[in-house]
């Protein structure tokens, strides 16, 4: 098919080429030969009357031209594959459907779970790719390279629907001999001890704005990747980690760890799940955030029932 001359099959091609940067992995991305791929690349420039692709040392750069294609070009593959796929109805009972979800590590400790145990009692074949909230996640929902995000709203995308899951509020975490375990936390205890702080890449967590928004900031001494692993990283020191009151009531049962209220109050964070707007009336999804917000309930249940 062609519009003004042009092969629409290209697109996939040029979308390709785009995202990688290179002829080879664009041309495994979209299951084509090498030279089918340079072939594809010889056509677009001729096309555009740009080279496109130049090679910069050993690597490939996108030309000026082909910078302000790239977002266009997504954009309109986007709401083919939306149209294209979208069914009338979506049957959870026969789909092996795959759904790609972002999450953090905190998302995938307390609720995934209970996602996938929620799942696998209906016996259904759907199946999961949880994948990490690296830098810029809205970047890859904006691509339609995921799903569905799970974020807290003030990172969400303002351009696509959001829906909240639940809220969540935080607390102080020592190991169970420290110190800190007893006796009232105050502010000056707080802040003249050691923490473990997680820090996610070319961004700030949700607590540590929070505090900042506070002018509160605290002798960080431990920082990591991982909200999961932070519990572990006060035992057996007087450091302390301020964390998710859900992750942290996890950690409470398997560590020897204690939960203490926070000298200060922090606004709760707003867990939001998020999808691309063309996706909005795919029922697939659909049935994703009305599955998610039942997770939800058996997650709070499992923690009403400590």
């Amino acid at each position: 098919m062609r519009f003004n001359k042009l092969d629409l099959n290209l697109l996939v091609a040029l979308d390709a080429l785009l995202t990688e940067n290179s002829i080879s992995r664009a041309a495994e991305k979209v299951h084509l030969g090498q030279s089918a791929m340079s072939n594809a690349l010889a056509r677009l420039r001729e096309y555009f009357d740009d080279e496109l692709l130049v090679q910069v040392g050993r690597k490939m750069e996108p030309t000026p031209r082909a910078l302000a294609l790239k977002d266009p070009v997504r954009d309109v593959l986007i709401r083919v594959e939306a149209a294209v796929l979208l069914q009338p109805e979506f049957d959870a009972a026969q789909s092996d459907r795959e759904f790609r979800l972002t999450v953090s590590d905190y998302t995938n400790a307390v609720l995934m779970p209970h996602l996938l145990a929620l799942v696998h009692r209906q016996s259904l074949k759907v199946r999961f790719q949880l994948l990490p909230q690296v830098t810029n996640p809205q970047r890859a929902l904006e691509n339609g390279e995921v799903d569905l995000m799970i974020i807290p709203d003030r990172f969400a995308a303002k351009e696509h629907p959001a829906e909240q899951l639940f809220e969540e509020s935080f607390c102080g975490l020592v190991w169970r001999e420290s110190p800190l375990a007893h006796g009232e936390l105050t502010l000056a205890r707080y802040l003249n001890q050691g923490h473990v702080v997680m820090e996610p890449p070319q961004a700030k967590a949700f607590e540590t704005q929070a505090l900042a928004e506070k002018g509160i900031y605290r002798r960080v001494e431990v920082t990591t990747f991982s909200f999961a692993t932070a519990p572990r990283l006060v035992v057996g020191t007087t450091r302390i980690a301020t964390l998710h009151n859900r992750l942290a009531l996890q950690a409470e049962r398997m560590l020897p760890v204690v939960r203490r209220t926070l000298p200060v109050q922090l606004p709760p964070m707003r867990q939001m799940m998020q999808w691309h707007k063309y996706r909005t009336n795919d029922p697939g999804i659909t049935w994703l955030r009305k599955t998610l917000h039942q997770a939800v309930q058996a997650m709070d249940q499992d923690i009403r029932s400590d």
